[in-house]
C-alpha cells in the first residue's frame, strides 16, 4: 500500500516536472539568444557564448523600442482604469438588483465571443470620422470592448454569497447602503477588485489586432512594435528575444500577485 502511494506521488511529480519543463525551456532559450550575438543565434546546435548585453542596448538606441514600451505602459493603465470601475458597477447591479436579468447578463457575455476583427473594422470607420486614429484615447476604448464584458462578469462573484450577507448586517446595524458598500463591500471585495485590474492590465498588454489597425508610427504597442524586427534580411532573432523578453518582464512582474489574490479572493478579503 505504502508502495503504490509512493508511486502515484513520483508520478505526480513526474507529469509537473514535465509541464514545468514545458514552460521554462522556451524561455531559457529566449534568454539565451538574448544575451548572444546576432550570427552565434542562429546555429544549432546552439553554441553557448559569453553573455553579452549589446542585444538590449540596440533595441533602445537603434529602434523606437522606448516608445513602443511607454505606449503599452499608457494604453494598459488607462484601459484598466476605465475598465475596472465601469466593470464593477456593472457586476454590483447584477448581483445586487438583477438588473436586465439573464438575457443582459448574456448579451454582455456575447460581446466578449465575438471575433476581435469583427469589432475592428466599425471602430476604425468611427475614429477616422472623428479623427481620432493613431492617438492613444482610441486604443483605449478599442481595448474596453475585450475587458470590460469579461471584467464584469468575473466581479459578479465577488459581490454575491459572503459579502452580501456582510452587508446585509451592515444594514441592519444602521449602516446606509452607501456606508455598507464604502466600509464592508470595497475592502472585502478587494482582492478581487485588484486581481480583474491585472487580469485587465495583461489583456491590454498582449492585445495586438487593434493596436495594428488603429495606430500609428507614434502610439504602436509593444506587440506590434516586435513585427519592426521582421528585415528584408530576415527575422533579426538576437534582437527580438532581446525585445521580447523586456515585453514580458512585466507581466512575469504581475502575475504572482494576480495569483496571489484570484485564488485568495473573497474568502481572504472577508476574514480580514
Amino acid at each position: 500500500m505504502g508502495g503504490a502511494v509512493r508511486w502515484r506521488g513520483l508520478l505526480a511529480h513526474g507529469v509537473a516536472a514535465l509541464f514545468c519543463a514545458a514552460i521554462l525551456l522556451p524561455l531559457l532559450w529566449l534568454v539565451r539568444v538574448a544575451l548572444t550575438d546576432k550570427l552565434t543565434a542562429y546555429k544549432l546546435p546552439p553554441e553557448w557564448v559569453t553573455p553579452r548585453l549589446h542585444n538590449f542596448v540596440e533595441i533602445f538606441t537603434d529602434y523606437p523600442f522606448l516608445t513602443y514600451f511607454i505606449n503599452s505602459v499608457v494604453v494598459a493603465a488607462g484601459s484598466t482604469a476605465v475598465a475596472l470601475p465601469l466593470a464593477a458597477m456593472m457586476a454590483y447591479a447584477f448581483a445586487r438588483y438583477d438588473t436586465g436579468g439573464l438575457p443582459l447578463r448574456l448579451f454582455v457575455l456575447s460581446s466578449q465571443m465575438l471575433p476581435p476583427v469583427i469589432l475592428v473594422l466599425p471602430l476604425f470607420a468611427l475614429f477616422l470620422w472623428a479623427q481620432l486614429l493613431n492617438t492613444w484615447f482610441a486604443l483605449i476604448i478599442a481595448h474596453l470592448t475585450i475587458s470590460l464584458p469579461f471584467l464584469s462578469w468575473l466581479l459578479v462573484a465577488f459581490f454575491q454569497g459572503d459579502v452580501r450577507l456582510l452587508e446585509q448586517a451592515a444594514r441592519i446595524d444602521g449602516a446606509t447602503r452607501f456606508q455598507a458598500f464604502l466600509k464592508v463591500t470595497l475592502p472585502v471585495t478587494a482582492p478581487g477588485l485588484l486581481s480583474a485590474g491585472l487580469l485587465a492590465f495583461i489583456l491590454s498588454w498582449n492585445e495586438f489586432l487593434f493596436v495594428l489597425i488603429l495606430s500609428g508610427p507614434q502610439t504602436n504597442t509593444l506587440p506590434v512594435g516586435l513585427s519592426a524586427f521582421q528585415t528584408q534580411r530576415g527575422v533579426e532573432l538576437a534582437l527580438l528575444s532581446a525585445a521580447t523578453l523586456v515585453a514580458i518582464a512585466p507581466v512575469f512582474v504581475l502575475l504572482p500577485f494576480m495569483r496571489r489574490y484570484l485564488i485568495k479572493g473573497l474568502s481572504l478579503g472577508a476574514l480580514k
